[in-house]
């Protein structure tokens, strides 16, 4: 008897809609010194192979500050820093553009290698680096001269695009030159915001040693809003962390999001498949800094048809919901309430007004499996009792076979069938025996 793995057939059907989502998609990956020296970093260069072979567009931007630091170390030259930027002379300049060479010739190596012994085996993977981004000094800052340390001074945003067109992986490193032929040495962190900005980019995706953002208790924050991500990065200020991968990419994000680029992503780049788990589950396991939740309550439409019958399919075989049918749903579909997440629907309810009893049902209540731990239950809730008092209604009622305590704890009594509207009454299923339970708004 051969071994089934269900584990994997239900990985890889909660993937497709993401799978379908991300094709054609843009997207910058920021990848610094330090995920480029960890040992995991073969397996990140593998899963942006994967990536690039399922059709995502992808720019990669590389790093190499602790590669110039060691560098400069073994050459006995220190090279200090102001305001958290590598003060970059003649000899730190050769010393940046030794570590970068090495660093780009290295990466091109490891995609270009025939991936022989990877999931990869077999692909060709283009690599394309070049003078996109042009650049110019930054000056002079508090009496401080920065020399050759840069920033960007226009990117050719429309050659990127026609190498992406081509399913090229374009690779960018931390040395651009200037329209005066001198090089200058960015921060990975400007090249990919601004990057993901010029783009239109999808995603901004970012590598630290943690699994993103960490609260108070050390638990990873799985989505801020822009203003959350600046509290944070002001306690790594006070803690004089804020030059860290972390850091320096929530500065990154909190500008790229505020540019309108959607998602900004933040995963660690010692866990094995972080990418993959972030791009293609349910909630990701990293921090994501979004211009809005990813999560959106709103009135269904016909195209949400789909996502609802997937959602409450599996409750309808387990005999907890009422089986409809897609005609039904679609003659209905203005009476749901869906909760959207990333573009999935992961939670619905449907209200039915009885408005001559001043009443109205609850029903077709549905919240995907793994979503039942975040109360999304009782914002359904709330947004129907809204729309009831909208109404001028003054009761809510449910029918539940499995839910009689979770409704109770919501405040509603349990009631009998006389206390149903009258057209309600004449279609209420003995056989099902549900319990009735009424909501005073």
């Amino acid at each position: 008897m051969k071994f089934r793995s269900t584990a994997l057939v239900k990985g890889f059907r909660q993937s497709a809609p993401y799978l379908n989502a991300h094709i054609g998609k843009t997207i910058v990956i920021m990848v610094g010194g330090e995920a480029i020296a960890h040992e995991n970093f073969s397996h990140i260069v593998n899963d942006i192979a994967l990536l690039n072979s399922l059709g995502l567009r992808i720019v990669m931007v590389y790093g190499a500050r602790p590669q110039i630091s060691s560098l400069a170390e073994q050459m006995n030259y220190t090279t200090p820093y102001h305001k958290g930027v590598r003060v970059t002379d003649e000899r730190a300049l050769e010393i940046a553009k030794q570590a970068a060479g090495h660093l780009q010739l290295d990466i091109t190596a490891r995609f270009s290698m025939g991936l022989n012994n990877t999931p990869m085996a077999g692909s060709q993977i283009n690599i394309v680096s070049g003078n996109f981004v042009i650049a110019q000094p930054l000056g002079i800052d508090d009496g401080v001269d920065y020399a050759h340390s840069g920033r960007i001074r226009r990117i050719d945003t429309e050659a990127i695009h026609r190498q992406l067109d081509q399913r090229a992986i374009v690779l960018l490193g931390p040395i651009a030159s200037s329209v005066t032929g001198e090089c200058f040495n960015l921060t990975s962190e400007e090249i990919a915001t601004q990057l993901a900005i010029k783009l239109k980019a999808d995603k901004l995706i970012g590598f630290c040693s943690e699994q993103g953002v960490l609260d108070s208790e050390g638990s990873v924050v799985s989505e801020m809003l822009p203003i959350e991500a600046e509290h944070a990065l002001q306690r790594l200020v006070e803690l004089q962390q804020e030059e860290r991968g972390t850091g320096r990419f929530l500065r990154g994000a909190i500008t790229a999001c505020r540019a309108g680029i959607p998602r900004s992503h933040l995963i660690s780049y010692k866990e094995d498949g972080a990418l993959i788990q972030e791009l293609f589950s349910l909630d990701g396991i990293g921090t994501q800094i979004v211009m809005e939740s990813a999560e959106q309550v709103r009135q269904a439409t016909i195209d949400d048809i789909g996502g609802i019958l997937e959602l409450i399919r599996p409750l309808e075989q387990d005999g907890i919901l009422v089986r409809r049918s897609r005609e039904q749903l679609e003659q209905e579909v203005e009476q749901f309430t869906i909760i959207e997440r990333d573009g999935l629907i992961i939670g619905c309810a449907a209200l039915y007004p009885f408005p001559d009893e001043r009443m109205a049902e609850m029903a077709c209540v549905a919240v995907h499996r793994d979503f039942r731990d975040g109360d999304r239950g009782a914002l359904l809730l709330n947004q129907l009792k809204q729309q009831a008092k909208r109404m001028g209604l003054a009761y809510l009622f449910v029918l539940t076979t499995r839910s009689l305590h979770w409704f109770r704890e919501q405040g509603f009594s349990e009631s009998s069938v006389e206390s149903l509207p009258v057209a309600k009454k004449a279609l209420y299923n003995f056989q099902r025996r549900s319990k009735i339970l009424i909501l005073d708004l």
